[in-house]
């Protein structure tokens, strides 16, 4: 009688073994085994990382390998088991590849087909046709849209992290527990006596030292020793935290009245920022007022090519109330309106460039790919790995940190529901032209290294941009048509050649990726330094000039608890997950085919040459720039 030889690994994470029954049935063109339970005398089966072999034993040859059912029934609790693969030894000594890569969890079953990627034209019968449909049936039953504020990207319906598919939730629940990381943050930063000194204020610059870490030769440090230079504030525009905001000045606005005699012979080629709108600020704490601001700011090329500051608005509407300073103006009243300028960028980051364009995008992205393609989908098996666990820290966010009465209440001037503002109003310029790399620098005519020389953001993502653009694998895969939920105006319905799709699977992969990582991960080395970047502001903008000391100033900047938290969080949001993946790393081989492997291996070499070019630039220099660098980058918004 023939004899199949099945092979099955169980992953390696924490509680991915189990001591349930587990029963196969395999499927081929000419039949099926019976279902038989997968055991051996006297032996720990699916242990946590094992690979146990199994013979299964059948009437008949079940012809070409279709299917593999698993089915997981109660032993004693029930009890979760996360399977890698299996392989199918045929009786003719061939070996079929069942990717498979899921939590098995009550008494579940999964039906998997080979590794294999395939669109449906390939569908070759009934039964492989059927098992498309109903896999999409089952998935859309499981992965809801739900509209989690009016106005912002649909997200996934699930109100916590514990209501998630098993497949998505993190390996463990504690390593994205928003509250506990940054209370261990505060801790491990030695501020925790600090922590809960809301209304009390610092007693001047010098009094945010005792809650700032200096480790050594970080950017961190050298923010702190230069903030108040001009050089400083304009540098980090090109590569702070936040450079997307800076744009070319082709002509003045009329609400920024900046006159030829304040900026006379001070530039060449100017460069303007604009926080467009203001938001009600944070009123969660009877005790302290909060304040926002909407400034404008504009800025100038010097002789050396460094970015500088020219003239500082701190409202739209022009009118003696609302001045225009200047570097020539008093000490305290340009420093105090470049910190205005720093907060209110802050926020944009935080909400915009952050949270809106690259976490709640990326689970638009993701939650569609679950709804309309099938694991033996080529575009499936190719994102898949930049979705993951995406969706869990989104739903962790909106259960503890964006939530009313969240942890983003407690420090930041946009809480208590003027980050939903943001978002609400950001949606606006939100396309899809705006997530493609070199459209958006275009866009803000800041594309000429010759007029604005050192912007390594510009220089270094397009460098990965090229390198994910160019992967092979869309044109091995024969992928011709991909389908996503639209977030927004501009956003394609369908793709009809192989370039529409190719930019459309770059923007998912360098959104989730690449951009997460450049505007996410520098956190702590340019927001750790309060002044630098103030969470909320306690006093409201100036309305003349000539009335601010640095007691004002102090008296403006977080107290010491929002401080705290403040620290916390950015130190918190800066570290890498433990068992971090980064870019290029796919240990989960759901493309089984050769020549995607080679195509693979091409793109990791290429990724590597650009992190050896972004090193070697930065050797030397006082502020290197690595966010952009491939090996620092994350395969997905996982924090």
């Amino acid at each position: 009688m023939p004899s199949y030889t099945v092979t099955v690994a169980t992953g390696s994470q924490w509680f991915a073994g189990t001591d349930d029954y587990i029963y196969i049935t395999l499927v081929g063109t000419e039949g099926c085994s019976e279902r038989t339970l997968l055991d051996k005398p006297l032996y720990n089966d699916f242990e946590r990382g094992a690979v146990d072999s199994y013979d299964v034993t059948v009437g008949e040859n079940l012809g070409e390998m279709e299917l593999v059912k698993i089915e997981k029934k109660k032993y004693w609790v029930h009890d979760d088991w996360y399977c890698k693969y299996i392989t199918v030894k045929t009786p003719s000594g061939d070996y079929v590849e069942f990717p498979c890569f899921r939590w098995l969890v009550d008494d579940k079953e999964v039906v998997l087909r080979d590794g294999k990627a395939l669109l449906p034209k390939d569908d070759k019968t009934t039964l492989v046709k059927q098992h498309r449909h109903k896999e999409l049936e089952n998935r859309r039953k499981t992965y809801r849209w739900r509209e989690w504020q009016p106005g912002i990207p649909m997200s996934i319906d699930a109100n916590a992290h514990k209501e998630l598919p098993r497949d998505i939730q993190f390996d463990s629940e504690k390593g994205v527990d928003f509250i506990l990381n940054y209370s261990k943050a505060i801790e491990n930063l030695c501020v925790n006596q600090f922590m809960h000194m809301f209304q009390s204020s610092w007693n001047d610059f010098a009094d945010f030292e005792r809650i700032f870490v200096r480790i050594k030769n970080t950017i961190s440090e050298y923010v702190m020793q230069h903030w108040k230079e001009d050089f400083m504030f304009g540098y980090q525009y090109l590569n702070g935290c936040n450079p997307v905001m800076i744009q070319k000045c082709t002509k003045l606005p009329e609400k920024f009245p900046v006159t030829h005699d304040m900026v006379a012979d001070s530039y060449t080629h100017t460069w303007t920022h604009h926080i467009h709108s203001q938001n009600l600020p944070n009123s969660t704490d009877p005790c302290t007022l909060q304040y926002l601001a909407a400034p404008i700011c504009l800025l100038y090329n010097n002789s050396q090519s460094k970015i500088l500051p020219l003239a500082i608005q701190l409202g739209q509407t022009p009118g003696k109330d609302n001045p225009i300073f200047l570097p020539s103006d008093g000490q305290y009243d340009w420093m105090l309106a470049k910190i205005w300028v720093r907060s209110s960028d802050f926020h944009i980051h935080q909400t915009v460039t952050h949270l809106l364009r690259t976490h709640l995008v990326s689970e638009v992205f993701g939650v569609a790919m679950f709804r309309q393609l099938p694991a033996v989908h080529p575009a499936y098996k190719l994102l898949l790995p930049h979705i993951r666990f995406t969706i869990a820290i989104n739903t962790k966010a909106r259960e503890q940190l964006i939530c009313e009465f969240g942890i983003f209440d407690k420090a930041n001037g946009t809480g208590g529901g003027g980050h939903v503002e943001m978002i609400q109003k950001a949606m606006r310029s939100l396309t899809f032209r705006s997530l493609c790399f070199p459209d958006a620098i275009k866009a803000r005519g800041v594309d000429s290294p010759e007029d604005l020389p050192y912007y390594y953001y510009r220089d270094d993502g397009n460098r990965v941009w090229d390198v994910t653009k160019r992967s092979e694998i869309v044109g091995v895969v024969k992928i011709n048509m991909c389908c996503a939920k639209s977030l927004s105006a501009g956003f394609p319905k369908s793709l009809k050649t192989r370039e529409e799709l190719t930019e459309y699977l770059t923007v998912i992969i360098f959104t989730a990726s690449a951009h997460h990582a450049a505007v996410n991960f520098g956190q702590y080395d340019w927001c750790s330094w309060i002044p630098n970047a103030p969470p909320t502001m306690r006093k409201p903008p100036p309305r003349q000039k000539g009335v601010v000391d640095v007691k004002f100033i102090i008296q403006s900047l977080p107290d010491r608890g929002r401080s705290c938290w403040h620290l916390g969080a950015v130190w918190a949001l800066s570290q890498f997950q433990e068992n971090e993946l980064f870019l290029g790393m796919y240990p989960d081989e759901h493309f089984i085919e050769k020549p995607v492997k080679v195509a693979m291996e091409s793109f990791r070499k290429r990724l590597a040459e650009v992190s050896s070019v972004i090193k070697i630039r930065n050797e030397g220099k006082k502020l290197p720039y690595y966010y952009f660098s491939p090996d620092r980058i994350p395969n997905s918004v996982a924090v």
